[in-house]
């Protein structure tokens, strides 16, 4: 579209409501920098908000929308994305504490472990799950397949 030349060869990543499409990101595909882009004026928000609709006791958190897609589409666990790491909003501890459960998935580094103990402290029905060392959940599913974060994550639950 006119004005979006910008977003040329990235994929377009929707973040619906029940109100419709509020925002825009665009990924890029390969070794481009900025590997993430967004819309000018858009304000960074939580990613699949439909999961929280979910009549379930839990719903899982990943860090970023390819990881959130990755599990709403490969597995049944509900999930929403932060889109990085340092992204994670105060009131999102509210939009998810109605849940019995909150399941973190981390990525395997500095700045996922960080992104665990942040939403850990803001929320005391919160676990996580850390993926391996360099690894992040769409990772693993592609290396060590869908069992793998499903035996986590059914765990999490059982404990």
């Amino acid at each position: 579209m006119p004005g979006h030349e910008g977003f040329k060869n990235r994929l377009a990543i929707p973040y619906i409501t029940p109100s419709g499409v509020v925002d825009i990101r665009f990924r890029a595909m390969g070794d481009v920098d900025p590997k993430y882009m967004g819309m000018v004026g858009a304000k960074t928000t939580m990613f699949n908000t439909p999961a929280c609709f979910v009549q379930s006791k839990y719903i899982c958190v990943t860090e970023g929308e390819f990881d959130c897609i990755m599990m709403s589409v490969k597995t049944n666990h509900p999930t929403v994305g932060i889109p990085g790491a340092n992204n994670w909003k105060p009131h999102y501890s509210r939009i998810l504490d109605d849940f019995d459960m909150v399941i973190i998935l981390t990525d395997g580094d500095t700045a996922g472990a960080e992104f665990g103990k942040k939403i850990t402290r803001e929320l005391p029905n919160a676990n996580v799950i850390a993926m391996p060392e360099g690894e992040d959940v769409n990772s693993v599913f592609i290396k060590l397949g869908k069992e793998w974060i499903d035996e986590r994550v059914r765990n999490c639950i059982a404990s």
